[in-house]
């Protein structure tokens, strides 16, 4: 069998994702019924259905305030925003499944790895080994004020920051605990073997943490590590740590340059580069004729917030477009400390040199450069086509209409590719890291940089 694309289904816990302006269509049905846990459990049910690998979900911890220098912008269109804490959902939606996985963001900036560590053990409990822990520094000022801090942390320190943070992680996680130290043993009226429960004392520039771990090993111990972010940084940090990376580009060369280079990276730190899979972004507008996914197109053009858009754009690089008045100068690139990806991807990363006009004129309405639309033999060419030309491994799958466009991409598009053999129609077996690396990889790969601190008793993979 060759090689099967691999697929989550990108998500927020709130009423909106980045889907700007949508919430007004008739069809949406999140924004009404994203604090009612049976939303999520019915989600969850459909996405097993279309045997997608896991939902994915995006967080943040500040409302977007750079666009208008306000918070207003946002708040009124929902964008991510208001945000519920997507790890409390998690154990509900996988008690009505079996194999769909969880992977969900929490921010090395403004989190603490002792209580993250426990977080994530105990959700890898109780989902059977299906979780995942997405990786970010954060980026947003109001992120920071809510934390206590007058600014942000710059961009470079907050993955220096990030680099300690895992390295506490995989202490508890991997070597706080021996195998076997849950022995149950009546007798001697011991439950735990405290001979084999270890304290880490980590003592380290950003943090001070004694242990033990909380929580007795999972079927992972440390869940599978994704990580988004292509910056020279960004890039480094996923090359030493990620199993799973998002890397998004204007080009599929570009793209094909971010999963080499961190690859190329990877081997640097003696990891074997085939150890990481590579996803990228993905939009679909799909129906039964090419006429009814335009006039679908068209539709949701008409509903979509220019305002909400510069808003999400303007707290992920840092550029305030309210502020550019000349139409015709050149969009040039300027050092923030916000995402420097997301910062370069209209100036510097750009195919060609944006005017300020082209700029705006592409917050005006849905990208058509981003999002695939036509019928499902049209979909399914250019996501195939996509899949091979990039290299990519997989791909998280945006929603305009929720659950409307999840349930048309199952109903459509997942038939066509698996009848072209590059879809799973039954899931793997085993963990979620079993699922992406094969049998027997619950654990990190033995090469990973988290496998060092792994207690000498504990097997090695």
């Amino acid at each position: 069998m060759g090689k099967q694309i691999q697929l989550n289904a990108f998500e927020m816990a709130g009423p909106m994702h980045n889907s700007h302006g949508l919430w007004k269509h008739p069809d949406s049905k999140r924004h009404l019924h994203y604090n009612d846990l049976n939303y999520w459990i019915d989600l969850a049910k459909l996405l097993e259905k279309g045997k997608f690998d896991a939902i994915f979900f995006a967080d943040v911890a500040g409302v977007y305030d750079v666009y208008q220098k306000s918070k207003a912008p946002a708040i009124r269109e929902g964008v991510q925003f208001p945000l519920n804490d997507p790890a409390l959902i998690v154990s509900a939606m996988a008690s009505v499944t079996t194999d769909l996985a969880f992977a969900v963001t929490v921010s090395t900036t403004y989190e603490h790895p002792f209580s993250n560590a426990r977080r994530f053990s105990t959700l890898d409990h109780l989902t059977k080994g299906r979780v995942a822990w997405n990786i970010v520094t954060s980026y947003l000022p109001n992120a920071a004020k809510n934390y206590g801090l007058a600014n942000m942390v710059k961009h470079d320190e907050r993955y220096n920051r990030a680099d300690e943070f895992l390295e506490v992680s995989y202490k508890l996680w991997e070597g706080s605990w021996e195998e076997g130290a849950v022995v149950a043993d009546v007798d001697h009226h011991t439950l735990i073997n405290p001979d084999k429960v270890h304290e880490i004392n980590h003592s380290g520039k950003y943090y001070q943490v004694a242990g033990p771990h909380m929580t007795d090993p999972s079927l992972q111990r440390t869940p599978v590590i994704y990580q988004a972010g292509t910056s020279e940084k960004g890039r480094d940090f996923a090359a030493k740590h990620a199993e799973c990376v998002f890397v998004g580009g204007p080009t599929n060369e570009k793209i094909r340059y971010y999963i080499q280079d961190i690859k190329n990276r990877a081997e640097g730190y003696g990891r074997n580069p085939d150890s990481i899979k590579a996803y990228t972004f993905l939009n679909v507008i799909v129906a039964q004729t090419t006429e009814e996914a335009e006039k679908k197109y068209e539709e949701y053009s008409r509903l979509w917030s220019s305002d909400a858009a510069k808003a999400q754009y303007g707290g992920s690089s840092g550029y305030d477009l309210d502020e550019y008045k000349d139409l015709d100068a050149y969009f040039e690139y300027k050092h923030t400390e916000h995402g420097q990806t997301r910062a370069a991807s209209l100036t510097k990363d750009a195919p060609k040199k944006l005017t300020v006009r082209e700029v705006l004129e592409r917050f005006e309405t849905i990208d058509r450069n981003h999002v695939i639309v036509g019928n499902p033999t049209e979909v399914a060419d250019a996501i195939q086509f996509y899949f091979e030309d990039t290299g990519i491994d997989g791909f998280n799958l945006a929603h305009l209409v929720t659950p409307k466009s999840l349930e048309e991409f199952i109903d459509f598009v997942v038939p066509e590719l698996q009848r072209r053999g590059i879809y799973k129609n039954e899931y793997d077996q085993g963990t979620f890291r079993e699922k992406i690396f094969g049998p027997g990889r619950s654990l990190l790969s033995s090469d990973h940089p988290g496998a060092k601190f792994r207690h000498k008793h504990v097997q090695q993979i």
